[in-house]
């Protein structure tokens, strides 16, 4: 007699029409349609040969008589990077001249300033590299000290490698800072122009589009930085976007689902409001921007009401909706048993239609996330949108992306505790019956069952 183990339930196939695939299928596609879109954007980014349309400046230099200021970080076209180093090198080669003829193009302060400028263009590289913090960077004698340490040969780039032709030029441009004075002194600068740092760089993807580490260490910076005192942090910002967000959606809600219920229920409210609110929703809540404004002023409230303007209409609809499909046995029984109509609403149709009303609300708040940013922007800019605003308007999309991710997360992740609740709100539906505890709900029973069974050390309860 064979085992009973060789006798095993027929696996799923993979494209089996209306079946579920095994739990463990389920959840490797789950996490593959979130790896999917992670790997190309990886591979976009790290792989040179596919896609780098540009070179991101690593060092850059400034350029006489010329208006246009590129600094570390910028995004340069391959076409022009080549024009750009050649033009710094042949001003070098003008210092390097006239350096050797012992005439000098400024003087005094002026021929200082440009020298001063010259000695912070090491700051991104000093950073990079680690040798300087942030706020390191931009104390002038700390610099100074990295110039030094490159001179000699004490510091050598790990992140960004210095050429040897830039390592030349620092030696160079070090015997004439040492010759002046061994430490800085902002007026011992010599007066003799310094030869300018070659400009360097990498292959790089579209300012659009940064690497993936690249916005994983900028989105850390900006949640972690300390903010001037006036200055909202990131952590404001996001407790304010989530403020406009779930009081424009509660507002709608307050109102849009008793309306719903009642134009599902009774024919005389369904006629009377349903007609102007189909109408009304194909109007764009944007364009009433200017009006919430006048109406509410500039702050929060016109926000919230773009919110409320851009969920309500939907809201009356698909609540009406649900309350229709409430099975008519129901409220025929109830009838019979001589309910009234205000008993009827209350005991009968409001708990009829509350799993379904759930889902709805989920879709819905998921639907009122799409407004944050266009509401942010009327009246005074607030919120994370403001610094998405700010950030893309000077090309820092690396602080951009983090932004949209976050908003992402949080709408993803209230909506999948908002799913995984349903089966302890409403356990008598067929559909909670039929699912099993996702992650989120065996931690909840996890949770429970460690606050009913665990006892204290010492054995009391």
């Amino acid at each position: 007699m064979k085992n009973s183990s060789q006798f095993k339930a027929p696996t799923t196939p993979w494209f089996a029409v209306r079946k579920e695939l095994s739990a463990k299928r389920r959840s490797l596609l789950i996490a593959a349609s979130f790896i999917l879109p992670i790997l190309l954007w990886s591979i976009v980014s790290y792989t040179p040969f596919i896609w780098h349309p540009d070179i991101k400046l690593e060092i850059s230099a400034d350029r006489e008589n010329v208006t246009t200021v590129f600094t570390a970080g910028n995004h340069l076209s391959k076409e022009y990077f080549p024009g750009f180093v050649e033009a710094v090198e042949a001003e070098n080669s003008e210092i390097l001249a006239a350096r050797a003829s012992g005439e000098s193009t400024n003087s005094g302060f002026r021929a200082r300033r440009a020298n001063l400028k010259i000695l912070r263009h090491m700051a991104p590289v000093a950073i990079a590299n680690g040798w300087l913090t942030r706020e390191e960077a931009e104390d002038d004698s700390q610099l100074y000290q990295v110039w030094q340490g490159v001179a000699e040969g004490s510091l050598v780039g790990t992140k960004v490698k210095l050429s040897d032709q830039n390592i030349a030029l620092i030696k160079r441009n070090w015997e004439l800072l040492s010759a002046k004075s061994p430490t800085f002194v902002s007026k011992s600068l010599p007066e003799t122009p310094l030869e300018k740092l070659v400009p360097q760089g990498r292959p790089a993807n579209p300012v659009y589009l940064p690497a993936p580490h690249e916005v994983v260490i900028q989105g850390y910076h900006d949640f972690t930085q300390e903010t001037d005192p006036d200055k909202p942090s990131m952590w404001q910002r996001y407790k304010h976007s989530l403020r406009i967000v779930f009081f424009g959606f509660m507002l709608s809600a307050f109102v849009g689902v008793p309306m719903g219920i009642l134009c599902g229920t009774f024919d005389f409210f369904s006629k009377l409001f349903e007609p102007f609110i189909d109408f009304f929703r194909y109007m764009p809540a944007p364009a009433f921007s200017t009006l919430l404004v006048a109406v509410f002023l500039a702050h929060d409230a016109p926000k919230i009401a773009l919110v409320f303007l851009g969920t309500f209409f939907q809201m009356v609809l698909v609540v009406s909706n649900t309350t229709r499909q409430l099975d008519a046995s129901l409220i025929e029984a109830a009838q019979t048993l001589g309910a009234k109509t205000f008993t009827m609403i209350r005991r009968v149709i409001i708990p009829g239609i509350t799993p379904n009303l759930y889902n709805d609300m989920r879709i819905l708040l998921g639907w009122s996330w799409t407004w944050l940013v266009i509401a942010e922007l009327i009246g005074v800019k607030s919120g994370l949108t403001e610094f998405i605003e700010t950030q893309g308007r000077w090309r820092n999309f690396d602080s951009v992306f983090p932004i949209i991710i976050m908003i992402g997360v949080t709408g993803f992740v209230t909506d999948q505790i908002l799913a995984s609740l349903r089966k302890y709100f409403f356990p008598w539906t067929p559909e909670s019956s039929e699912k099993k505890h996702g992650f989120i709900g065996r931690f909840v029973l996890w949770m429970l069952d460690r606050k009913v069974y665990d006892t204290p050390k010492n054995g009391k309860a």
